[in-house]
């Protein structure tokens, strides 16, 4: 009975570490692409939307220098630079993602897209320049993680991803 319970209890470690390895970064020609369309809410127009649209870019990436690349309410094109921290671990490491950030705003809805996430370690001894994920990416879906905090970066980069997503549809409604 005791070989039993501890057998059970080593399966369900494996299936919980398992369940939580799995991280759904979405990937579009080789690279990290998140895009979601959210149809429009009819009570207010294309204008209208593109205007929260700039709104809430403006309030959301106010720290970074020069965001705001392109601000076309009439066209309903806004794009730029966003950026966010990633804390890894208790040992004080971090990461500053930079991605670009592209909104499209029509008479039906709008999309959102990021893309060209790069990484900036901020840690001793390692190097603190941008440079693109996709490689450090690749490595760690194949079973080859750079370091031990490659989890909790991509699950970090993925959940603060998400969070810009959420707050965008927020402030368009």
């Amino acid at each position: 009975m005791k070989k039993l319970l501890s057998l059970l209890l080593i399966l369900a470690s494996f299936f919980s570490y398992a369940q939580t390895d799995s991280i759904p970064i979405p990937m579009k020609n080789g690279i990290v692409f998140y895009e979601k369309y959210y149809p429009m809410d009819f009570r207010s127009n294309k204008n209208q939307q593109s205007v929260k649209a700039l709104q809430w870019f403006g309030r959301y990436f106010s720290d970074v220098a020069e965001a705001l690349k392109v601000a076309d309410i009439k066209s309903g094109k806004i794009a730029g630079a966003g950026a966010f921290k990633v804390i890894v671990g208790e040992s004080g490491n971090y990461f500053w993602i930079q991605m670009q950030v592209a909104i499209s705003v029509t008479d039906s809805g709008y999309l959102f897209q990021s893309y060209d996430y790069y990484e900036k370690p901020v840690e001793k001894g390692v190097s603190n320049e941008y440079s693109k994920i996709e490689y450090r990416w690749r490595d760690y879906r194949q079973g080859k993680p750079w370091s031990p905090e490659d989890q909790p970066f991509f699950r970090g980069i993925h959940e603060n991803t998400l969070a810009i997503m959420a707050s965008l549809e927020k402030a368009m409604h």
